[in-house]
């Protein structure tokens, strides 16, 4: 009992955010409206406190609540850049939300539940574990799409965004009884280890590994289980769509690793190519339909789709190094689509969205510094060298070439460059076409000072990557 006393120690920075969440909660259910600065204040405290906590502990290991949350390197890292980009977001939405009358405390206590839900998955040893962090990461979720309450666009995609969420979640636990009835377990690690004495019904659990495959899919947003997303990122504020598309996606990440290869890397080759499947069509159908658009957003939800396929390649490979390209990709994209989503928020104003194409003619005359920040953020998606988008890609694909999926190399590298094309088209426009309107495009000094701090960590990590790479590589050794 004293062992586990001890080791609950571990899980200190979820219950100091749990604690914090309620705090957050109360000043917001007591002060009403005029709590949204105090809320916005106490919840940046809560993500850099948290941070400070989870730094302090590097290095310890092990686990803790009866073997259902595990502490490693692995969720170390992930906890880290999800509470560090999450400060971030939040500085971006703060000022979105002002000039749309949406500042609402409200906003900031669904951020704080949202996080703890994805610091819960990340650190999840046990299915039961990984669904209650699923639900309360996406339940904040579905909840923020639907705040801007007289906008049509923003309550049908919370609807969409619900119903398939909820059928999704379905399918996972089905999925989850199904390898249960099969293992006899719930415990990931105890499953793994029942895997490898090989006396199970193999029919059963491959079975059962579609309907996990399924659910895995869609928080991630890879095809077909796409639907949702680009509805989403259009139809909700972009301050929502900004935190939907960057540190979800690397809890969905840390979901896949910790189901399919913690607790089902013995049967590697049951799930292999059910993600093969969904990377090549998720690497296609986003960059091909992503040419497309005329909406940013839609766009930049497309390419989102795009680059799952390309995370999910290095999860297939099946190799530790496999594994290492797909978190340091996965890293690396939420800080690009930070990025990207938080120059259409700069450029924003009342009445004025900055979410169409058109919006950005003229960029580099208008205002030559936002231009070159939007350029470094566009061709890293691109994946062009010597941006850190490149290595991402480099890596996930050198992964796959290693383990002698040469045919897959090849479909992803055709879809980077063809992918290349919708982001040289924003360059275009900002760079060649001539600005249809003169205003002057003033931003908050904070969020100019941000988006150039992000953008030029991008630009930082791609002429040096090698220390990023190296924690990746070490966090599966």
């Amino acid at each position: 009992m004293n062992f586990e006393v001890i080791n609950m120690i571990f899980a200190l920075p979820e219950m100091f955010m749990l604690a914090m969440a309620c705090v957050i909660l109360l000043v917001v259910a007591y002060l009403g409206k005029n709590s949204a600065n105090l809320a916005y204040g106490l919840s940046q405290f809560t993500l850099v406190a948290t941070a400070f906590l989870i730094y302090r502990s590097l290095g310890d290991a092990g686990f803790t609540f009866d073997g259902t949350y595990i502490k490693d390197a692995f969720s170390d890292v992930l906890k880290l850049a999800i509470v560090i980009i999450n400060v971030a977001v939040l500085l971006y939405s703060t000022h979105y939300l002002k000039a749309r009358g949406l500042f609402k405390g409200e906003y900031y206590v669904l951020a704080i539940f949202s996080t703890l839900g994805m610091m819960i998955m990340v650190s999840a040893n046990h299915f039961l574990t990984i669904y209650l962090g699923l639900e309360l990461m996406s339940l904040c979720m579905y909840a923020m799409v639907a705040m801007h309450r007289d906008s049509k666009t923003a309550t049908e995609a919370a609807m969409k965004y619900f119903v398939l969420g909820a059928i999704a979640s379905g399918m996972l636990l089905y999925g989850m009884s199904i390898i249960y009835g099969v293992t006899g377990s719930l415990e990931l690690t105890t499953i793994a280890s029942t895997i490898q004495t090989g006396n199970l019904d193999n029919t059963v659990l491959s079975f059962g590994l579609v309907f996990l495959v399924i659910g895995i899919g869609f928080k991630l947003g890879a095809v077909p289980f796409h639907m949702w997303l680009p509805d989403v990122y259009h139809g909700a504020p972009t301050a929502v769509t900004l935190f939907i598309a960057t540190t979800p996606k690397i809890a969905a990440f840390a979901m896949a690793i910790r189901i399919l290869v913690d607790g089902l890397g013995d049967v590697h080759q049951h799930w292999q190519g059910m993600l093969i499947m969904l990377s090549v069509l998720s690497m296609i159908i986003g960059n091909v339909v992503a040419i497309a658009q005329t909406n940013l957003k839609r766009m930049l939800a497309y390419s989102t789709i795009s680059h799952i396929g390309f995370i999910l390649l290095g999860i297939l490979s099946g190799s530790q190094e496999g594994y290492a390209a797909s978190l340091f990709y996965a890293l690396v994209y939420s800080l690009m689509s930070l990025g990207g989503f938080g120059m259409i928020i700069l450029l924003s104003r009342q009445g004025f969205e900055a979410d169409k194409i058109d919006d950005y003619k003229g960029l580099h005359e208008r205002n030559p510094w936002y231009a070159l920040m939007m350029l470094i953020l566009m061709f890293s998606m691109a994946g062009i060298p010597p941006l850190v988008g490149f290595y991402a890609k480099l890596t996930v694909i050198k992964s796959i070439i290693d383990v002698n999926l040469v045919s897959l190399a090849i479909v992803a590298v055709l879809m980077s460059v063809i992918g290349a094309f919708y982001y040289l088209r924003i360059i275009k426009v900002m760079y060649f076409d001539k600005a249809e309107q003169n205003t002057a495009l003033e931003a908050p000094t904070d969020m100019r000072i941000m988006i150039s701090v992000n953008a030029l960590t991008v630009l930082a990590l791609g002429l040096f990557p090698g220390a990023l790479l190296a924690v990746c590589g070490a966090v599966f050794l």
